[in-house]
């Protein structure tokens, strides 16, 4: 079994192994709240735009698409944003808006799940629209330092893992898996973080 999984990880593209790089560094810099993630997040999320739609992953390819505009957003968000434009701090957000959040995410997932099932060949397609729109969400939610949204990627990339080594998308599956490392540290050093800033203010 493993030494199938090296052989199917032999094969994939270099052009992949590139994307996982440049999202990782995305990812570390992100935690780091360091402003070259955005760069990091272009590149990466061009790659994958082009590998998702290889592989019949439409929602996941449209997503792309969505990635590259808040790259620019966040971006502008962490050096320009707030009332004094100097970028802005980490927040949390209610219980109220995460489950209003939460409603839209499950309608939006059944809606596109089913349109993609039956308009097209996508592969797993309710799983390929949770991602998505759940992403939609959270990639906001990082532009504008919520704290909540390691929580968010939490289960994001869990589920996503099964998603792309059933495309046999091997470098991505293992960059999803690191993922989930690096997202609890991030929420850790994000927690600290807003607790700073709060006590502070206080």
């Amino acid at each position: 079994m493993i030494e199938t999984i090296i052989q199917q990880l032999q094969g994939s593209s270099w052009l992949e192994l590139v994307a996982v790089i440049f999202a990782i560094a995305y990812l570390v810099l992100a935690v780091r709240e360091n402003i070259l993630c955005w760069y990091a997040a272009f590149i990466s999320t061009s790659i994958f735009l082009v590998i998702f739609w290889q592989v019949k992953l439409y929602m996941e390819s449209g997503l792309q698409v969505y990635y590259l505009a808040m790259a620019i957003y966040g971006w502008y968000q962490w050096t320009r944003g707030g009332t004094k434009h100097t970028g802005i701090a980490i927040t949390t957000w209610s219980a109220k808006t995460h489950v209003s959040v939460l409603a839209l995410v499950i309608a939006a997932t059944i809606i596109s799940g089913l349109l993609l099932q039956t308009n097209s060949d996508a592969r797993l397609p309710y799983l390929d629209s949770f991602t998505t729109w759940a992403s939609v969400v959270t990639t906001y939610m990082v532009a504008k330092k919520v704290l909540e949204n390691w929580l968010y990627w939490l289960v994001i990339d869990s589920v996503a893992i099964y998603l792309y080594l059933d495309r046999e998308l091997y470098f991505t599956a293992l960059l999803f898996l690191a993922y989930i490392v690096i997202v609890i540290f991030g929420f850790y050093i994000w927690f600290q973080e807003y607790r700073k800033t709060t006590t502070q203010l206080e």
